[in-house]
């Protein structure tokens, strides 16, 4: 039996996801669970994006904002997590708003995890070696030979994820893809999902202009400053790598802004292609009324 409603606010990154999903949180009396990866550490505002006071419009959000560089967190780290809080707000409210655009992490709390073989640490530190040595593209180049399914929608400015991949395709010699399975969702909440719809060209201009609202807003200094652990895995990521890459002298500072607007883009497009996966995704657009009114109609 449903214990209560959890609302999801998907949608590719610069959709508005946090503006909507905090006045929906306010209309209906609870707090949002953020399920964006990006945002859970505390020394990478600009560069992700974090929302200010303003934006969440005095509604509590939980895990903005509270792992150090050093701390990794795997979805099922952050499902963990979430749990406690996802039923101490269905004991207080009876509904609560989760958002983000981390497919993966979504799915962990409303699906679980579906299993994949034990890794070995013998491949991985193999793959890890070559990762530094050839870089990211070469790791890439193998993975498209051995599963050209997980090359296609995996994450592919996240190291970690890539290198997981090859290991369970060449410690398994099957691909990667073939030994994923399909959770269902949990019968024990009723789950909505509304998913912010954009015309292509609308969301890729409030992609360009977001990014130059963040180096006008001083990316360039905070990455600067964390380029001492450029080396993290929290800082392999789209808006640090590519500035990274200017102070190595590689890409001009036009270069590297071009290039993360690009590859913002292009993670927009892979986040797109994770939710027509799923079918029950209700698509509206980025307009509080309009979610508040659809929720209301159908909590």
């Amino acid at each position: 039996m449903a214990k209560g409603t959890l609302v999801v606010i998907g949608g590719p990154t610069a959709s508005g996801k946090t503006r909507v999903a905090a006045a929906l949180a306010r209309s209906l009396g609870t707090e949002v669970i953020s399920a964006d990866s990006r945002q859970f550490y505390k020394a990478m505002r600009i560069g992700t994006a974090r929302p200010n006071e303003a934006e969440l419009l005095d509604v509590p959000h939980h895990f903005l904002g509270h792992l150090d560089l050093e701390e990794t967190w795997s979805a099922g780290a952050f499902a963990r997590a979430a749990e406690p809080v996802l039923q101490h707000l269905f004991d207080e409210h009876g509904i609560a708003v989760l958002v983000g655009g981390s497919g993966l992490y979504i799915d962990a709390l409303i699906k679980g995890l579906d299993p994949l073989p034990a890794g070995s640490p013998e491949v991985r530190e193999r793959i890890q070696e070559r990762y530094k040595q050839e870089g990211l593209q070469a790791l890439l180049h193998e993975l498209k030979q051995l599963d050209p399914d997980t090359h296609a929608r995996i994450d592919r400015n996240n190291p970690h994820r890539v290198i997981r991949a090859l290991e369970v395709c060449q410690a398994t010699g099957r691909p990667y893809s073939e030994q994923r399975t399909t959770p269902q969702d949990r019968d024990d909440m009723r789950i909505i999902r509304i998913a912010l719809d954009l015309e292509r060209d609308q969301l890729y201009s409030r992609i360009n202009e977001r990014v130059d609202r963040m180096m006008a807003e001083g990316l360039l200094e905070e990455a600067r400053a964390l380029l001492p652990h450029r080396e993290l895995n929290a800082l392999r990521t789209v808006g640090y790598t590519e500035l990274f890459q200017h102070f190595d002298g590689t890409l001009t500072l036009a270069e590297a802004v071009e290039a993360i607007k690009q590859h913002t883009r292009n993670y927009a497009k892979r986040q797109l292609t994770w939710m027509r996966r799923e079918l029950s995704w209700t698509y509206l657009p980025p307009e509080p009324e309009r979610v508040i009114a659809h929720v209301h109609a159908n909590g």
